[in-house]
């Protein structure tokens, strides 16, 4: 059994609970992290803030090199991070060595982006010299999910680092393993004590004193609409400015003229990258009827090959998390018969090579009614809903028809089509002839609605753990 520790001021701190972590191929515990409480939270606040006075002061360039450095660490030991976040989260071995490369990335990006980090002047008027600047806000906590663990911490850490802020993360509960490998990676780089914290436990006990904590100065959490919520009230209690990347049902929307060959196996894969447990999943298939049927047989063709299996024989899908996630995604696929029919899949798989293992077939789902629940709500599973409309302004009422708003695709070869839907979709994010982008590194991403708000990635992220400040001089 591995038993971990938390990393609090470089130090490894062990608490008398500790939680079970699951490997979801096998649904065997693996190893247990601590679970932190008010006290750990204290003192990870507490060192966070001590170290930030000095890192705030700390040239730009340096602090990119540290950046830099970890980078460069990361990459090196990308097949030992890689397998270690497929085995926690049951994604195939090959998206988690891809997440462990796009990790890299975020530090390698956002330690040059901070060195064009420049704030401005103002031509007010002869009497007053006017400057603005960008200013870390000090400590900024960090509340991240399961699915995604090292990217997300890439996109959140590493600008909170980069404009000298001090962090405390804490990682979900069923998936911490790899936060605690890169905090201890970025004090092998140089990264000072105390900047980076991983408090490890349960969101109710170490989540919940983390976002209350009276020493944060900025929050940033991705996770469910229900959780925001308090997250939400608890950053308002303090007036401390908070960051959302909520929940989507985010639509593929498929024109007549659109090129079905290239169109049909990027949709496919927008549903069971790790297995569709994704918020940005593509798990709305909106098809003008005219090709409904010749799409919905494609996309059934490409579900009944696909490969299924232990997250480290790398198949094209692997478990979901947990036994009661996928408990929740049969619920929504046993319920949604009366909605639609189903074209293939829907079963949970168990025994002979899947063992104890979380696993459910991708399923599709045809002839959906956009306002049931199958429509509406987040299933967070490889469950892809097929609806049909009949015209550009049927798809935009459909498209926008739900209470989220943070990716959308568009499938067409008319550039005036794309543009209006480019315009006209209240989403985040709007991809033409494709979804997603390289792992959009550099691409602002969050939601809007029940989505979300505020930004990471991209420069924007620089700007979302920084704040603008203001300086007028007379002359």
């Amino acid at each position: 059994m591995w038993q971990e520790t938390a990393l609090i001021a470089g130090e490894e701190v062990r608490t008398g609970d500790q939680v079970e972590i699951e490997d979801p191929s096998t649904g065997e515990v693996f190893a247990t992290t601590p679970d932190c409480g008010p006290a750990e939270i204290d003192r990870a606040v507490a060192a966070a803030r001590q170290a930030s006075v000095a890192w705030r002061r700390t040239a730009v360039a340096d602090r990119a090199a540290v950046l830099r450095r970890l980078a460069t660490l990361i990459i090196r030991d990308r097949e030992r991070l890689g397998s270690l976040e497929s085995r926690q989260t049951g994604k195939p071995l090959a998206q988690g060595l891809r997440d462990a490369d796009l990790t890299a990335r975020y530090f390698d990006f956002y330690a040059s982006a901070v060195e064009t980090f420049y704030g401005s002047t103002v031509p007010l008027n002869d009497g007053n010299f006017v400057f603005t600047q960008w200013e870390p806000h000090g400590v900024t906590a960090h509340v991240i999910p399961w699915n995604y663990p090292m990217q997300i911490l890439g996109r959140s850490i590493a600008p909170a680092l980069a404009v000298g802020n001090g962090t405390v993360l804490k990682p979900a509960e069923e998936a911490p393993m790899t936060a605690l490998a890169l905090a201890r990676l970025a004090l092998e780089a140089g990264l000072p004590a105390g900047l980076f914290n991983v408090v490890t436990g349960m969101g109710e006990t170490a989540g919940a004193a983390l976002t209350a904590h009276p020493g944060t100065d900025h929050i940033s959490f991705t996770g469910s609409v229900e959780v925001g919520r308090i997250i939400g009230a608890a950053a308002a209690q303090r007036i401390v400015p908070v960051t959302m990347e909520l929940g989507g049902k985010s639509p593929n929307i498929v024109f007549a003229d659109a090129d079905l060959d290239r169109a049909v196996p990027v949709i496919v894969n927008s549903i069971i990258q790790m297995g569709g447990q994704t918020c940005s999943a593509g798990s709305r298939l909106l098809v003008q009827r005219a090709v409904h049927d010749e799409v919905v047989a494609r996309v059934a063709k490409l579900f009944t090959e696909i490969t299924i299996g232990p997250a480290l024989e790398d198949p094209q899908l692997g478990p979901l998390i947990s036994g009661p996630q996928r408990a929740r995604v049969m619920s929504y696929v046993e319920r949604g018969t009366g909605d639609g029919t189903i074209v293939t899949g829907g079963q949970a798989l168990q025994g002979g090579r899947y063992g104890n293992g979380f696993f459910v077939q991708p399923t599709l789902i045809d002839g959906v009614d956009p306002r049931s629940p199958l429509g509406q709500e987040e299933v967070f599973g490889p469950v892809l809903v097929v609806s049909g409309f009949d015209d550009l302004d049927d798809a935009v009422e459909v498209a926008n028809g739900t209470d989220y708003g943070l990716v959308a695709g568009v499938w067409t070869r008319d550039v005036t089509t794309a543009h209006r839907m480019l315009t006209e979709i209240d989403a985040g994010q709007v991809f033409v002839n494709t979804y997603g982008a390289s792992g959009g590194v550099e691409l602002p991403f969050g939601g809007v609605k029940n989505s979300g708000h505020g930004r990471e990635k991209g420069a924007e992220g620089l700007r979302g753990f920084a704040r603008l400040k203001t300086g007028v001089i007379a002359r």
